[in-house]
């Protein structure tokens, strides 16, 4: 795993074998920021990563200039290691521990992208859409990314699919 652009390009991650997760690819997370760099500037953005994991999202998202991110994972050892990790590259990552779907509901802040990656087993899918809606936590014209597996599907009017290998991201322009 490695961070793709910004001020850490070609920066290694290694979570090592204490965390048991799925990270985001690299050819797939690739993917995901060209489009958002030809729609967005990073810079004076903010981002919430909910089950942030290895916190691979955020890092990547740091490195290019947002202005704020926030990891959520409820996770210890993902917290751990995030926190550790951004403090040693000198990034601006505030990291909470916390069951995501409680977090959203008790979230005041709005963000311009919110990305979520949940376990692909994850039973509760259609609800993080629905609570990020009822509990406005996009800016105007911000992003919902969801990542997922072929067997998940949202039924939204805004809402584009983009697939590579096994991977699957619905972005929603709420």
């Amino acid at each position: 795993m490695r961070i793709i652009s910004g001020t850490h390009k070609g920066r290694r991650i290694n979570p090592g074998n204490k965390l048991n997760l799925r990270p985001t690819t690299d050819r797939s997370k690739e993917a995901l920021f060209n489009i958002l760099e030809n729609r967005y500037y990073f810079n004076n953005k903010n981002v919430l990563d909910l089950f942030s994991g290895t916190g691979n999202i955020s890092l990547e998202f740091a490195s290019r200039g947002t202005e704020e991110v926030i990891a959520v994972d409820n996770n210890f050892a993902s917290v751990e290691f995030i926190e550790n990790i951004s403090d040693t590259f000198g990034l601006n990552i505030s990291v909470f521990q916390s069951d995501c779907i409680k977090y959203i509901n008790n979230c005041k802040n709005i963000f311009n992208f919110i990305f979520a990656d949940p376990p692909y087993d994850y039973e509760n899918y259609q609800e993080i859409p629905q609570l990020i809606i009822k509990n406005k936590l996009l800016k105007k014209d911000g992003l919902l990314i969801i990542e997922h597996d072929k067997n998940t599907v949202f039924n939204y009017e805004k809402v584009e699919l983009r697939k590579y290998g096994t991977v699957h991201f619905s972005i929603f322009s709420l």
